[in-house]
């Protein structure tokens, strides 16, 4: 089976290499593997030692983020190792100051892993959530090198738990890990069917995350003025689907602020949006103060900062539920926001608890969108009641980075 899995990794490798020539990401993913040796090499001090974190792209970097940082705080003797599968991570944090090594992972074969594991030489290495790279996790256990896997999160028809021989050759990856943090007890009971026992329900570090992301919100003036006494609605990482159903709603409700953050800002989006409303509508780029509060939606056309929007919003819409999957709608629900979406949002645990727990709503149509906004809108115990099960389901999930950190370094507490 390992032949067979090397194989695959060098026919990608081949593939990636001809797609290179066509399409930008995939260049990006070759050209930033290119020299790695020499490159980590004198990147790497020697007389130092490193706690390794990789991370498949920008997603897992965030449900990572919590552990590598609290390592740092309480282990300044340690440098860290930052790796990531996808340019998409890589290039929005390779200048990430947490980390003293930021680098892409290198294909994963006998050879690469060798290398990168004897340059590297790390006392501790985390892999964060769906990473099980074969030939890198079976180095690291013929080093005896304690490697991690956090928030971790499986499910019944993922490989590791069929019969099939390619079953049960990624089941035996688990058991080459120090200790697996799952989030779930569907997880628990998988790996037990396994028979797996090192492993600890830690749960989601996200919430963590989330967290300090509240508690460092950054202060927008022009949107609190915008925002006034109004009840708002902020939609975030909204996609065309999400924003269509939104556009007539809001040219048919008054009285209520909108902030919309779509996905994609480029220009010809923006603008694609801006025709679809009937109401006063401005970008935040042109937005003037003197002037804001005369506007209904105010549209974000930049990013990086729709996570501290979240604390002038009374609801949340996420956007991704009519197309592959919803984006992070913990960022809303830890400012008390309840949450709407599209029907794709079963791949999430917190979607699923909320919806369970009636502080978020999955939409099928405009019909829906248009019933559950109108009820939080128009009822405020109801609006009140949704708000503090999220508020109330973010703080019970908070905890998971101090539990991995005193269980990986034996403390108590």
């Amino acid at each position: 089976m390992s032949l067979l899995y090397n194989l695959g990794i060098l026919f990608y490798g081949l593939f990636i290499r001809v797609a290179a020539l066509f399409n930008e990401k995939a260049k990006l993913f070759v050209d930033g593997r290119k020299n790695w040796g020499n490159k980590l090499s004198s990147a790497v001090d020697k007389n130092t030692s490193y706690i390794w974190f990789h991370c498949a792209s920008l997603g897992e970097f965030e449900q990572g983020r919590p552990v590598l940082e609290e390592i740092k705080k309480q282990y300044p003797q340690y440098k860290i190792v930052l790796t990531f599968f996808s340019p998409s991570g890589y290039q929005i944090r390779k200048n990430y100051e947490g980390a003293d090594i930021v680098a892409y992972l290198p294909m994963d074969s006998k050879k690469n892993a060798q290398e990168f594991i004897r340059l590297v030489s790390p006392e501790k290495v985390f892999f964060v959530k769906y990473e099980f790279w074969y030939n890198y996790i079976t180095e690291l256990k013929r080093q005896q090198i304690p490697l991690y896997i956090i928030s971790a999160i499986f499910r019944e028809n993922q490989q590791f738990f069929k019969s099939t021989p390619w079953g049960k050759w990624y089941r035996k990856m688990l058991f080459s890990f120090e200790h697996i943090f799952i989030q779930n007890e569907t997880s628990a009971h998988l790996l037990e069917q396994a028979g797996i026992n090192h492993f600890t329900i830690s749960g989601d570090t996200r919430f963590d995350r989330v967290a300090e992301i509240a508690r460092g919100a950054k202060k927008f003036e022009i949107v609190e003025k915008f925002k006034a006494n109004n009840v708002t609605l902020i939609a975030g990482s909204t996609w065309k689907p999400d924003e269509e159903l939104l556009a007539a709603f809001i040219n048919n409700t008054n009285g209520v602020k909108y902030i919309i953050a779509p996905h994609e800002v480029a220009t010809a989006n923006i603008n694609r949006i801006l025709g679809l409303l009937k109401k006063p509508a401005i970008c935040f780029s042109k937005a003037n103060i003197s002037d804001i509060e005369s506007y209904d939606v105010l549209i974000i056309d930049s990013i990086g900062i729709l996570s501290s929007l979240y604390q002038y919003g009374n609801i949340a819409y996420i956007g991704g539920g009519f197309g592959v999957g919803i984006h992070n709608i913990l960022e809303a629900a830890t400012f008390k926001l309840p949450v709407l979406f599209g029907p794709n949002y079963l791949k999430f645990k917190e979607a699923v608890d909320l919806v369970n727990e009636k502080g978020a709503f999955s939409i099928q149509n405009y019909a829906g969108l248009e019933a559950i906004l109108t009820k939080l809108l128009n009822d405020k115990n109801h609006l009140q009641n949704t708000s503090e099960i999220c508020k109330n389901y973010v703080e019970k999930n908070v905890g998971s980075t101090k539990l991995i950190i005193n269980k990986v370094f034996n403390k108590r507490g």
